[in-house]
Formats: C-alpha cells, structure tokens, sequence
C-alpha cells in the first residue's frame, strides 16, 4: 500500500512537470491583409490551435482554412473555392522551433523576441521559412505575435488573370494567440 502511495505521488509529479511546459489554444488568432489599388482584402480566423513545448521550443499552429471570416460573403466564398480549394486542403500548418529558447526565461514575466525557423504548409506545399515573432509572458500565460508575409504564388495558389490586378502580390499575415499552461 506504501508503495502504490509512492508510486502514484511519483507519477502525478513528473504528470505535473509535464505538463507545466506546455502551452496551447484553441481559439489562437491569424489574420491577413492584402492591398491594391483596386481591392483591399483581409480575412480573421479565431480558431487556430497552437502548442508550444516551452522546454523544447517546438511548436505547432494549425489554421482551419475554411475558418477565415471575410467582410464579404463572396470574397469569402471565392477565397475558399477559388484560390484556397480548402476542400481539398482543410488545413494551413506552421510546426518548428524557436532557435533562441535557451535566451528566453519563461519563468519570468516580458517581452521576447524571438526567431523561428519551420515548415510552413499552406494549399499542399510545404516550404521552410525563418519567422520572427514576440513571446510576451504573463503568469501562466504566453501571447505569442509574429507578423509576416506570405507570396500565393510560392504556394500554387493560382490567381485568375482576370482578378490579378485585385489581389496583392504579397498577402500579410498577423499572429495574436494566447496560450495557457496545460
């Protein structure tokens, strides 16, 4: 008896170490935004999850494509069948690593800037890239921001010729998730 006493403290201990470096959401935020001189487009999406090993530095982000909240129903519509074919390709991914965690005490409430570098997959195609973002700290939660920009075309994401003058060469892409203990 002694000893299944021993054992279970033992067990919820490493349980609770285990789980004190995880951070994760469900409800994490992506938006864009493109521009031209025609057409403004941008879109929210508040149902990204995301998990962040902190101990590791590896994360992972994946966006429901056909999640993204447009002003217009039909750029919406057009965005998802169109250019997107989010039937066919549900989901975006961003999962690697943050090169400078041993920098970063996320024990300690701030700021941080860091740099990541991973595999982002949007539309089927996968391509490495080096991201910066921010880690912002405070008590038991980790807001993590990052602001980029995204070219459709690196993704075959076709545009036709007769809306390409309408839609940006670059689309920005804003990260604003906040992450809790698990």
């Amino acid at each position: 008896m002694k000893r299944s006493i021993i054992l279970l403290v033992a067990f919820s201990l490493i349980a609770l170490h285990g789980n004190a470096q995880k951070y994760l959401t469900r409800t994490g935020k992506v938006s864009f935004y493109g521009s031209t001189p025609l057409e403004t487009i941008e879109a929210i999406n508040n149902e990204v999850a995301c998990v962040l090993d902190a101990e590791k530095g590896s994360f992972i982000f994946q966006v429901p494509v056909k999640s993204f909240k447009f002003e217009k129903s039909l750029m919406q519509e057009h965005f998802n069948e169109n250019y997107m074919e989010s039937s066919t390709y549900p989901k975006a991914e961003y999962r690697g690593s943050i090169e400078n965690i041993n920098d970063i005490d996320l024990s300690k409430n701030g700021t941080y800037d860091v740099k990541t570098k991973g595999n982002l997959k949007i539309h089927g195609v996968t391509k490495e890239v080096s991201l910066p973002g921010k880690l912002i700290v405070k008590g038991n939660n980790i807001t993590v921001q990052s602001k980029f920009k995204v070219v459709p075309q690196d993704y075959n994401i076709e545009i036709p010729g007769v809306v390409v003058d309408k839609i940006a060469k670059e689309i920005e892409v804003t990260v604003n998730s906040i992450m809790q203990t698990k």
